[in-house]
């Protein structure tokens, strides 16, 4: 890469590659105009000059190659993904699925169907981006067309972010570490900001709260999938969020939702829970490994979704009783 960045002048890679001047910023710039080239600019630097920054020449443009082509790695929002389009394929018998569904960021499809039915499969689908090579010979388009194969099999950049149901932490770091370890990985300015305020967000989202200096292993179940859920909302460079049954993780899954949403992220989530499924623009309802139906969510099922969820903080406030001790002797009337 040096071989094309020494052929420049300042200017026009201070144009081209704005993150270049990150590196400058630390240089000598008393004998530096912008009509010199980068190699002239790293030739005039004295040894003295080289001597205060603790490099030799050779070191110097080793070190600002290298720093290059991480930045150019972390570009990741060159091309802003703004749809997922599901091609059909089989279910398990071998019939066709004749859908073509295309889903804008922002939106929420939630996958339903009994356990066993494929709606793993189908998230397994997406996150791999699967051109016909998976048993289900599903083809996943990204912006309408075939994605880049360095994109789709990517480690660093992936397309899909999955939240599973078990979230465990093996890696001995206090949430504040763990956080801004993936704040500096992303290259994110003013970390400490942000990871206060995922930690907010992420204490908005579990049932109880935890501190900045509480050991991720220490987390529970709801409080690991609150905080990687605000740390995907806020660091993840995935623009397509996967979540497998939601439901079970003790956390507000309306605000956890929205989150995401207000993110840009498009959201599949499968789940067996009325609430979540009446949340969802759509809901793709999985048989014998197929897409069998595609239901968009009616005005009157938004209105039932009031009348759930009230009754859903209804059963929230019994099972707080319960965990206090306390005997259950009277049942609102809306649950009886």
């Amino acid at each position: 890469m040096w071989e094309v960045l020494a052929a420049l002048s300042l200017r026009q890679l201070f144009i081209d590659y704005p993150h270049a001047l990150d590196f400058f910023s630390s240089l000598p710039a008393g004998n530096r105009n912008d009509g010199q080239t980068v190699q002239l600019y790293f030739e005039t630097l004295t040894e003295d000059q080289l001597q205060d920054l603790g490099l030799g020449y050779e070191e110097l443009k080793t070190q600002f190659s290298a720093f290059m082509v991480q930045m150019e790695k972390l570009k990741v929002k060159a091309k802003t993904i703004t749809t997922v389009t599901i091609c059909g394929g089989i279910d398990k018998n071998g019939n066709p699925e004749n859908i073509d569904l295309t889903i804008r960021a922002g939106e929420i499809i939630c996958i339903v169907g009994p356990t066993g039915s494929g709606k793993s499969r189908l998230l397994a689908d997406i996150e791999w981006v699967a051109q016909g090579d998976t048993p289900t010979k599903r083809q996943i388009l990204v912006n309408g067309q075939v994605p880049d194969m360095t994109r789709r099999f990517a480690v660093e950049h992936k397309l899909v972010a999955q939240l599973s149901q078990n979230m465990n932490f093996i890696m001995d770091l206090t949430v504040r570490e763990f956080v801004g370890m993936h704040a500096e990985s992303r290259m994110v300015e003013q970390d400490r900001d942000i990871i206060q305020h995922i930690v907010d967000k992420a204490n908005g989202l579990a049932g109880e709260p935890f501190q900045p200096d509480t050991p991720v292993t220490a987390l529970s179940g709801g409080q690991s999938r609150a905080l990687m859920i605000a740390d995907t909302a806020y660091l993840s460079s995935s623009p397509i969020i996967l979540i497998d049954e939601i439901e079970n993780a003790g956390i507000d899954r309306k605000q956890a939702l929205q989150l995401l949403v207000d993110k840009e992220k498009i959201v599949l989530m499968a789940t067996h829970d009325p609430i979540l499924a009446l949340m969802g623009d759509k809901r793709l309802v999985i048989k014998n490994g197929g897409i069998n139906q595609i239901i968009e969510t009616t005005p009157a099922e938004r209105k039932n979704l009031i009348r759930l969820e009230q009754i859903d903080r209804q059963l929230a406030g019994i099972r707080e009783l319960l965990r206090q001790g306390e005997l259950i002797n009277d049942i609102p009337a809306a649950i009886k």
